[in-house]
């Protein structure tokens, strides 16, 4: 029952960012997305450690002090700010996230946008996404620029819902080589 569960829930969460990547642009991404939850490496702990309200990486992490699940998965999946950490070059020595190209940050977001939906149900709303990533940022690795372009995203979705949220992502992110010269958030966007 577990294993037709979790398939069941993987599938739902690809279909919807799958969804959400056709309503920007991103056909390819939307398609390819989280294709290594199926590989024998993510799908046996996913069926192991399902829960059905939180991710099973989480489960797996507490029994056995770390997520295989997770640890393979963010290293094939590029849409994971997680696999952008590298040793940096610059002014920060060590371990530092990378700054993510923008179909990325835009894929991460629409993964953001699924993983509320699938986890709170018909409890979801468009301030849940800005809300999880609230609770854990502090503890992100994540870029600079990368941080604000996704936490201005954040904050408009929460804002000015999905419709606005998409159709900025597909105007001014998809398919440029730049990030977007953001303004200074105050209050509302």
């Amino acid at each position: 029952m577990k294993v037709w569960k979790h398939f069941c829930t993987i599938t739902h969460h690809k279909i919807l960012v799958m969804k959400h990547c056709f309503r920007i642009g991103l056909y390819w991404q939307g398609l390819m997305h989280d294709m290594s939850k199926y590989s024998p490496a993510e799908f046996i702990p996913g069926c192991r450690y399902y829960q059905g309200y939180r991710s099973p990486n989480n489960a797996e992490r507490e029994a056995k002090g770390y997520s295989s699940a997770w640890l393979h998965h963010k290293g094939r999946n590029k849409h994971h700010y997680e696999y952008w950490i590298d040793y940096g070059l610059g002014p920060v020595k060590g371990m530092t996230g990378m700054k993510m190209p923008n179909r990325y940050v835009a894929e991460m977001m629409m993964d953001r946008i699924a993983a509320s939906k699938i986890y709170e149900g018909s409890k979801y709303d468009q301030h849940q996404p800005l809300a999880y990533y609230e609770k854990g940022k502090d503890g992100y690795m994540i870029h600079d620029e990368t941080r604000a372009l996704l936490e201005y995203l954040l904050h408009m979705l929460d804002e000015q819902g999905e419709d606005a949220t998409f159709a900025y992502i597909r105007k001014e992110i998809v398919g440029k080589k730049e990030y977007p010269v953001l303004p200074e958030r105050k209050g509302n966007l």
